[in-house]
């Protein structure tokens, strides 16, 4: 995993090194709930907070206020580790993988979502846990989804959004209709809408999740860092 894109200013942070804080400040800023630099978004929406990129005391301190007596705090690409005192709940590391000429079209047979389908997106994320998926998802982006027999069989949407990228996240088939391929089709069509407003897609994977890993660099996804996850709760 390289640590910058090729073509960005070498010494600028990349937007991708921190971002969710990124989306928070650019076109998620309407989520955002603020204390100081700390953000996050609503508990119903997403999990993931952010702070800047080199956190002082105070930043934590504001970050430690917005999670709450005994809240957890979850942040990502963040290289710094909490401050002495704060548990560790999990940490583990996610690849980020970018758009380097995937082959994105639309696809006939996949719907967009709506709040209607909601309890159905929850109960197939339930039964698949393709990562967190919560009653306000769908609304930080598109959602599209693949039905047979009514049912929804599965989808795939749009998750943080910052200037010029757009994440694809839940995607996810049930079980009972993995092996055709309805995953990389909704993928594929997810780009081919983020593409259209002239923004370039891009993914986290689980990095010990070596068979997706080795799926999307197959669709046309490139490596462009490891990023950190970690689970941190403050001090009592």
């Amino acid at each position: 995993m390289v640590g910058n894109s090729a073509g960005f200013p070498m010494g600028q942070s990349h937007p991708l090194d921190n971002s969710v804080y990124s989306a928070l400040t650019g076109p998620h800023a309407h989520f955002a709930q603020r204390r100081g630099n700390a953000l996050r978004y609503p508990l119903d929406v997403s999990p993931f907070m952010a702070l800047p990129d080199s956190p002082d005391d105070a930043d934590w301190a504001d970050i430690a206020a917005l999670a709450g007596p005994g809240g957890g705090v979850t942040l990502t690409g963040l290289t710094v580790d909490p401050p002495d005192g704060w548990e560790v709940v999990m940490r583990g590391a996610v690849f980020q993988l970018i758009d380097d000429g995937i082959a994105a079209v639309p696809d006939e047979e996949a719907v967009p979502l709506t709040q209607a389908d909601v309890p159905e997106m929850l109960a197939l994320t339930e039964r698949t846990k393709p990562g967190p998926f919560l009653p306000r998802t769908i609304e930080m982006g598109t959602y599209l989804g693949i039905r047979h027999g009514g049912r929804l069989v599965a989808m795939a949407g749009e998750r943080l959004r910052l200037p010029g990228w757009t994440e694809i996240s839940g995607v996810c088939t049930d079980p009972d209709w993995r092996g055709q391929g309805l995953g990389t089709r909704l993928v594929l069509a997810v780009a081919a809408g983020i593409r259209k407003r002239g923004e370039t897609p891009f993914l986290h994977v689980v990095a010990s999740n070596t068979n997706a890993v080795r799926l999307y660099e197959s669709l046309g996804f490139r490596p462009h860092r490891t990023a950190a996850l970690v689970v941190t709760r403050p001090p009592a």
